[in-house]
């Protein structure tokens, strides 16, 4: 697949100019909560976006690639519902206010993008150099998954290198000033506590990326794709916050279904490279079986969640996430500044 730079720069402009207009137009100064219908509205029009983008893919490149784009934009979204809840473990511990949340969330996921595009040409580089790439990216979702089997701290915010540079380097104001970054505190010009929570969920996606970069790699090679799925998994992962804000508590085995995706996309690139390399018995694994496969995984996985959310003998399992933007922090969520 040949993607010319034109190309490149118009999707590119169109996905900024997409954004852009979130955050400056349609939801400009608007201080009201994001409740669950508008949080629908708004992510019926994210998931329409993409949709509409790989039916062009389709028109002009054909079903292959159509496909792996549309593998690649389901894995990503999946991959992001798991994510989801450290977002809100962080907008607790830092206290940001309802109608600020949508602004921070967009700020911080633009950050990201920039991040993850340079991941994304990084490793289409390294594929298209190294063949043994695929061995490294492989095994690194084969470990990731049984991580997830074994369960852990994934529930947990621990603040990265970048996130604790920040605090101790940038002039932060105590006080939230609406859903601006900077304010004046008797004349001198400070940050507002949104920058540190926009650094913290910038940078905490990328951590997530280690993850989802070499897993959309697993489904297709072309960088184009791989850019696209991801920018339009991160543009709409703001309106999937608000939407099932209090629904990740009840998928009990997202992941077990998620470590049985990586796992299938690690063992489909151990083939890709032991083929690659001559391997007469490992198959090319297509791409119609990893979107059966992922489709498959995701409706099982969802469907047993709600059917044991039901059952009287799960209601101890976790106590429910405090309603999401709450403006009252509790003790041991107050900002570290």
């Amino acid at each position: 697949m040949t993607v010319s730079p034109l190309v490149w720069g118009l999707t590119i402009a169109g996905i900024l100019a997409v954004i852009a207009a979130d955050l400056f137009l349609i939801h400009r100064n608007d201080t009201r909560e994001f409740t669950t219908r508008r949080a629908a509205f708004w992510s019926s029009i994210y998931i329409g976006l993409a949709v509409l983008f790989g039916i062009g893919v389709w028109l002009f490149a054909g079903g292959r690639y159509a496909g792996e784009y549309f593998g690649g934009f389901v894995t990503e979204k999946s991959l992001s519902v798991d994510n989801l809840f450290v977002f809100m473990v962080i907008l607790t511990r830092f206290a940001v206010p309802k109608q600020a949340q949508h602004t921070v969330l967009m700020a911080g996921i633009v950050i990201a993008l920039l991040l993850r595009g340079i991941f994304i040409a990084v490793g289409a580089a390294a594929i298209s150099t190294f063949t043994w790439v695929f061995f490294l990216f492989g095994a690194f979702l084969l470990w990731t998954a049984i991580g997830l089997v074994r369960g852990g701290d994934e529930d947990e915010f621990k603040e990265n290198r970048l996130l604790r540079w920040s605090k101790r380097v940038i002039p932060t104001s105590d006080e939230y000033a609406g859903s601006r970054f900077v304010t004046r505190v008797d004349g001198r010009r400070l940050m507002t506590p949104m920058a540190i929570v926009m650094i913290a969920i910038g940078s905490t996606d990328v951590l997530f990326a280690l993850d989802s970069i070499p897993a959309i790699f697993g489904l297709t090679t072309e960088p184009y794709l791989v850019f696209t799925a991801n920018a339009f998994a991160l543009m709409g992962l703001v309106q999937l916050y608000f939407l099932i804000g209090g629904l990740t508590d009840r998928l009990v085995y997202l992941a077990h279904g998620l470590a049985f995706i990586l796992g299938f996309i690690g063992v489909k690139l151990i083939f890709h490279a032991l083929h690659e390399y001559g391997v007469a018995w490992a198959p090319e694994i297509p791409i119609w079986l990893s979107l059966a496969v992922i489709a498959g995984t995701l409706t099982a996985t969802t469907v047993a969640s709600l059917a044991a959310a039901r059952k009287p003998s799960d209601k101890g399992l976790r106590e429910p996430l405090a309603e999401v933007g709450s403006d009252e922090p509790d003790a041991a969520a107050t900002r570290d500044s």
